[in-house]
């Protein structure tokens, strides 16, 4: 019997992050028109950008369905296994509930709301993995998880507001002005909710970089383990100066970069960028 750790495909970690800590993705759905899509498997955010672009909407999206968590978990629950899942901030999908049913009352599957979203799920799928190869049993990998989740910073930075129009998140009025005007919101994720922290205006690459050396006293303050760049699609010269700024303050063993997902991709559109990190 092993610990078992999983996350839906919202974490956005990498194949090689997922490779390096063994760790098992379950995909949400994207809905395009009629077709709907298992994100991160048969769909990249490339294509829904073309898609969304090409029909002036954007794709709906919808939580880990029950027959692809039943696949993935009986398996494992008729092994005896621990499971460690991780999902989605749980308002923001049902996610954590299909699994919690599925699971069927197991005791040893523990079902953890990360409160966030993208890498902020990731920071914390990681951290779990780092504890089970430490020797911490599933119960108290969870719990430790648990008191720690309100330590995560995830922010990002939205280029453009059409594709939040698009899904209803905001009005096509407030879209066209802030695009007009320039105006790039810092979307922060508090208590599992999102919410607009400031408006920057310029081009989106100096308002990343504005936000990016904004974060610098609390960036100093990071745990030193790890601080993830995520993207969805933005040009190699902008990730690569964020990353030369953070490699730069000193802090952190590594610096991760990471494309989003299909999910997330989605609902923010091209050019999004965030850093997250824990707090110490």
């Amino acid at each position: 019997m092993a610990i078992r750790i999983l996350a839906d495909s919202t974490c956005d970690l990498s194949e090689e992050l997922v490779k390096r800590y063994g760790i098992t993705i379950v995909p949400l759905s994207i809905i395009m028109g009629e077709k709907s899509y298992y994100d991160g498997e048969d769909i990249t955010p490339d294509k829904i950008f073309e898609w969304a672009d090409l029909n002036k909407t954007t794709p709906k999206t919808a939580a880990v369905s029950q027959e692809r968590a039943e696949a993935v978990l009986r398996p494992l629950i008729d092994a005896g296994d621990d499971i460690i899942f991780f999902c989605i901030s749980s308002k923001m999908s049902s996610t954590c509930n299909v699994v919690a049913m599925v699971g069927g009352g197991y005791e040893k599957l523990h079902v953890i709301d990360s409160y966030n979203l993208s890498t902020g799920i990731g920071l914390q799928v990681i951290r779990a993995a780092e504890l089970a190869a430490g020797g911490m049993d599933a119960a108290s990998i969870a719990e430790r998880i648990n008191e720690d989740r309100a330590k995560v910073r995830a922010s990002f930075v939205i280029d453009t507001l059409t594709y939040l129009a698009r899904g209803g998140r905001c009005s096509a009025v407030t879209a066209l002005l802030a695009n007009t005007l320039r105006i790039h919101p810092i979307i922060e994720v508090k208590d599992g909710a999102m919410g607009v922290a400031r408006k920057l205006r310029g081009h989106v690459e100096h308002a990343i970089m504005t936000y990016a050396t904004g974060l610098e006293e609390d960036l100093k303050n990071a745990h030193p383990a790890r601080v993830f760049i995520t993207h969805s699609g933005c040009s190699r010269e902008l990730v690569k100066e964020v990353r030369d700024y953070l490699e730069g303050l000193g802090v952190f063993d590594e610096v991760l970069e990471t494309r989003a997902g299909g999910v997330i991709s989605s609902h923010c559109g091209p050019n999004t960028l965030g850093v997250l990190f824990y707090e110490k």
